[in-house]
Order: structure tokens, then sequence, then C-alpha cells
């Protein structure tokens, strides 16, 4: 980016509505007016000299400047993310902000009530979440701490193991009385209505490494994890979640025998250990998560 702009809030404001694809529904995310953001879409590019969203019918149209420019953009916001939480409290203080990076269901199903505890004992302590399965939040600066299900790989990353996450296939009683429990896998591709992926290949993916066949009768199909703990629960098919999560919601194991082991881990940069309330929050979550129940009884 220009290093001569005047105001970060310009190039915010761009972001917005870059993600947003129209000045009205950046205007309402920013909550202010629409003539507002415009005024600041053209002071931006005024202050750049280049056009940065061409005005059409159905809305704003990025330019190829202003497609080019998000990269760096949001790179530049995710820094400066990091330079407020970094600020947010002196470094030897147990107060502050701390950005935790986890997956949907993990930040939804997992970590909350285990975070209530720590909150508790640490009441100036502000948690954020940022629910990504992305891989390089904490590289990009985008997070502080990362719960994550793969290793990571970057010598620059503290990382801990912690208790494995046990994965199965579930379904509810109801669907069950009502469908013909599967004896094999092989009978439950051929013939079970199943919860699997809509584009994403991550369950094809994983049954392909078991030498598991591809279920053909996919009943409900969503790229979202939550979306399919939901359909399980809802009694929509046969799916694949969490064990604990499985036993929180009275679901029956379909072939209990396959049984999938995760690890899990607790990661963070490794320029952050000086902080004393990052060193709290990585302890804190790699002694909760080591002992959570994140497998079956």
């Amino acid at each position: 980016m220009n290093p001569f702009l005047s105001s970060w809030d310009l190039v915010h404001v761009y972001l917005t509505v870059m993600r947003e694809g129209s000045l009205s529904s950046a205007a309402r995310k920013l909550r202010t007016s629409q003539p507002t953001v415009r005024r600041q879409i053209e002071s931006l590019e005024a202050e750049l000299a280049v056009p940065l969203f061409t005005r059409a019918p159905s809305g704003l149209i990025p330019t190829e400047m202003g497609l080019a420019l998000r990269t760096q953009a949001e790179a530049a916001e995710s820094a400066i993310g990091a330079f407020r939480r970094g600020s947010s409290a002196p470094a030897q203080d147990e107060a502050g902000s701390v950005r935790i990076t986890c997956s949907e269901v993990f930040g939804v199903e997992v970590l909350p009530p285990l975070l209530t505890p720590m909150k508790l004992k640490y009441p100036n302590l502000k948690i954020e979440l940022m629910l990504s399965n992305r891989t390089d939040d904490l590289l990009k600066r985008e997070a502080d701490i990362a719960v994550r299900l793969t290793q990571p790989k970057q010598s620059s990353l503290i990382a801990k193991k912690v208790a494995p996450v046990e994965l199965g296939l579930f379904a509810t009683t109801q669907f069950l009385e009502k469908h013909q429990m599967p004896k094999t896998f092989k009978e439950l591709a051929q013939n079970s209505p199943f919860i699997g992926d809509d584009r994403r290949d991550a369950i094809v993916q994983g049954l392909a490494a078991r030498n598991l066949p591809q279920p053909k009768n996919v009943a409900f199909a969503t790229d979202n994890d939550l979306a399919q703990l939901a359909a399980i629960r809802a009694g929509l098919g046969i799916g694949i979640c969490q064990a604990q999560l499985a036993r929180r919601s009275n679901l029956v194991r379909v072939l209990p025998g396959l049984v999938i082991y995760l690890e899990c881990w607790v990661v963070m940069h490794e320029d952050l250990k000086t902080l004393q309330r990052l060193r709290l929050v990585f302890d804190y979550l790699t002694n909760v998560l080591g002992k959570a129940k994140l497998t079956a009884p």
C-alpha cells in the first residue's frame, strides 16, 4: 500500500466494501451512511490515483487494481490487529486481548465451556475467537493461538500435542428405527442415507485414505461442519462427528468398530511467548484440552 496514505480507516472501508459487495451493505456493517462510505472510497481512490471500483446497477465491481490490492490490505489489517492486541496491556500483565483461532465445531461446541473457568479467574482477559480451518492464521498474525487437528510444520511455531479427538459414525435413535442399521461399511455405502460434503472433498479423501468406499446415497450435503452436525442431530442421515458431541446429543454409534482419531494441537507463534497473557492462555488450553474427554468412554 502507499506509505503516505492519510488514514488506515480508508483502507478499512475499502476492505469492507470488497467483502460486502455494495456501498449500502458496507455502510450497515460500518454503522455509518452510504454517502459517507462513497466519499471515503473516492478519497482513497484520489490518494492512490487509481479507480478501485466501477459502478454498476448490481453494485460495485472491483477493478483489476481493486482486486490486486486486497491481499496487501488484508495483510495490513492483520498486522494492525496484532499491533492492537499486543498493546492492549503491558507484557507482564494477565490482562489484555488474546485472539484464538479454531474450527467452527471446536469454537461453538467445545471451547466456550472450557474457557469459562479461565475468564472467571482472569476477568481482565479479553478473548477473541476466530473460526477458521486455515493453517496459516498464525503466520499471517490473524490470531495469537490456534487449536488445530493437524500438526503444524513451521519451525517458527510453538506447538503442544493434547488429547486426541475421536470421530465415528453416528445417527439418531429415530433415524435408525426407520432405517436398517448397517452391519458393514460396504452396506452403509450402498444403502444408507449419508450426510456428506457438498463441494469440498474432505470426507471423500478421509474414506479413501482408509480404503473405504464412497457412500452412494448422500441424502444431505454441506461443506459446513456445524451444518453436518446439525443434520445428524436432526435425523437426516448417518454422519461423521466427534464422539464427545455425539455422547452429549445422545446419538447412537453406527459401526462401532470404525473409530478415527485425530491429533489435537495447541499452537502459538514463538515471537509471542514473552507476553504473559498469551503464555497463560496457551498453558491453560494445553492443560484443559489435555484432560478433556474428546473420546468416547
